[in-house]
Parts: C-alpha cells; sequence; structure tokens
C-alpha cells in the first residue's frame, strides 16, 4: 500500500522514511511565559540535535478528571499566546480541540490540530478538523484497538485531507492502568499514515489520584526507546521544568532537565532502524 501520509510542515517532512521527529511541551498553557519559556527550551534542544520539533500546548484541558482542576487560559487568551511563541520561535505548532467551534479559530495559528483520545470516534470533531486543511493528529482511544483507527482516520480523509498522523497513547489495562502493545504502531502504520508513540501519555494511570491521573514517569525512557526501536515516525512527550508544580500531568511528565539526553538516545535508535528498513539497491 502505498503511503497516502506524505506531506510536509515548513521543513519538516512527514511519511516515507522521513528522518524521526517530535513533538514536546508542556501539557497545559499555565502562563504566557513560562509556554514561552519552555518552547525556546525545547527548540534549542532539538534543534541542536537536528531533529524536528512540533511544539505541543493546550489552551484548554476540557477531559480533566476533576471539575476543579486547572484547564488553562481558554480559546482566545491561549491562542494569543501560542500565535506568540510561533512568531517568535518559528517552531509549528500543534493543540488539542475539543469542540468543532474551536476548529477554525485554532486552524488560523496552529499546524497541526489534535483530536484528543478521548473523542477519537467523534464524527462531527473529525470531519471538521478535515476541513480546516491543517495536519490532523488523531489520538488513538484507550478503547481502541489500532485496527479501529482505520475509521478515525476516514472520516477526516472524507474531506479530501489526507495531512493525516495517528498516535498511539496506550490502552486500558483494568482499573486505571494503561498498557502499549508494540504490534500497534506496524498494523496502524499499515493503514498509510505516520505514526507517533505519545510516550508520556502511556505512563499515566488515568485518574489514579482521585481528582487528578497518576503516573510512572520511570517507564518514559525504556517506552521511549522500545517504540523508536520499532519504527515510530515521530515521539510525543509532556516536559515540564517543574513536574511537581505542573497544573496537569506532572506526574507523568518528562522533566525537562531529562530531555536532551532522551533525545540523544532515541536519535541513535531511529538512525539505525532507518538505515535498516531504508530500501537499499541488491536487497
Amino acid at each position: 500500500m502505498a503511503d497516502k501520509g506524505q506531506f510536509s510542515i515548513g521543513k519538516i517532512r512527514f511519511g516515507n522514511h522521513a528522518p524521526l521527529f517530535l513533538i514536546a511541551g508542556p501539557c497545559v498553557i499555565e502562563n504566557e511565559s513560562h509556554a514561552m519559556s519552555m518552547a525556546e527550551k525545547l527548540g534549542a534542544v532539538a534543534s541542536n540535535l537536528g531533529i524536528p520539533l512540533i511544539f505541543k500546548a493546550s489552551y484548554d484541558k476540557a477531559n480533566r478528571s476533576s471539575v476543579s482542576s486547572f484547564r488553562g487560559p481558554g480559546l482566545k487568551d491561549g491562542l494569543n499566546i501560542l500565535a506568540k511563541i510561533k512568531n517568535r520561535t518559528g517552531l509549528p505548532i500543534l493543540t488539542d480541540v475539543h469542540e468543532v467551534s474551536h476548529v477554525g479559530p485554532a486552524a488560523e495559528v496552529c499546524d497541526v490540530l489534535q483530536v484528543p483520545a478521548f473523542l477519537s470516534r467523534q464524527t462531527d470533531l473529525l470531519v471538521a478538523v478535515g476541513k480546516s486543511g491543517r495536519v490532523a493528529n488523531l489520538k488513538k482511544g484507550q478503547f481502541l484497538s489500532p485496527w479501529e483507527m482505520r475509521n478515525a482516520a476516514e472520516k477526516v480523509a472524507s474531506t479530501g485531507n489526507e495531512k493525516i498522523i495517528l498516535t498511539e497513547r496506550g490502552s486500558s489495562f483494568g482499573y486505571q492502568n494503561l498498557v502499549v502493545d508494540m504490534r500497534s504502531f506496524p498494523v496502524m502504520r499499515k493503514l498509510g499514515y505516520p505514526v507517533v508513540f505519545d510516550v508520556t501519555h502511556s505512563v499515566q494511570l488515568p485518574g489514579g489520584e482521585g481528582k487528578s491521573s497518576g503516573g510512572q514517569p520511570e517507564f518514559i525512557e525504556p517506552l521511549a526507546r522500545a517504540g523508536t526501536a520499532a519504527g515510530v515516525d515521530g515521539v510525543f512527550l509532556e516536559v515540564h521544568d517543574n513536574p511537581a508544580k505542573a497544573l496537569s500531568d506532572g506526574t507523568n511528565a518528562l522533566p525537562l532537565n531529562q530531555f536532551r539526553p532522551l533525545l540523544e538516545k532515541i536519535k541513535q535508535l531511529s538512525a539505525l532502524v532507518r538505515d535498516w528498513d531504508s530500501p537499499r539497491k541488491g536487497r
């Protein structure tokens, strides 16, 4: 099956054995100065290592565990902050969209619109994201098998937009636990779209803290290495400079001081995997 998912955002290429790319940033925009600082620091590290980076931060986290949990600055203020980050750093921007009415405004600022895992079957939202013309990053629901993501992709592609990324973020494994089936990556890759491994959400313990999710960040590195070795196109990492004080998902975030060492390891693995998989004369 020929890849449908060959496209680009600026200089970042997707599909057809393109170099490994990275989606990284804090879970939510906590304030403008923090989001800007994180974008600049992550961008500097990724640029130094030659790894293409898409900066990720959400203006609203509508699916927090508790009604009292911090959700973000909201659509208007959040998009203003993301626009400033894009203008200052030149980084492509990714954010979540939870409602059809948010897709248009978000598409004016962001390069990638992400459909959260809990909403991966919401037809109207998927179609709206497709019609926006932006790259669609579709998170695989914790309740879905990898081959069921064909249906989500087809909803977006029905609009004529095949700039689609499929993202694995773990599957429900009993109460308040997730597990990653490495078979998911080649299964979804056969659908013809780039596949991303959301490592930090895969170590999440949903609702594990009662009014918020817990996490097992000690497994971020081994899972990131395993997914890279399995040949994913991109890696998704939520990163925070002080996870203990993060306003969302701090328990499963990668500490900023571990960001560069991890990238150095997965960059080497990715180069090895791509060299092995690349077509060669005589093979």
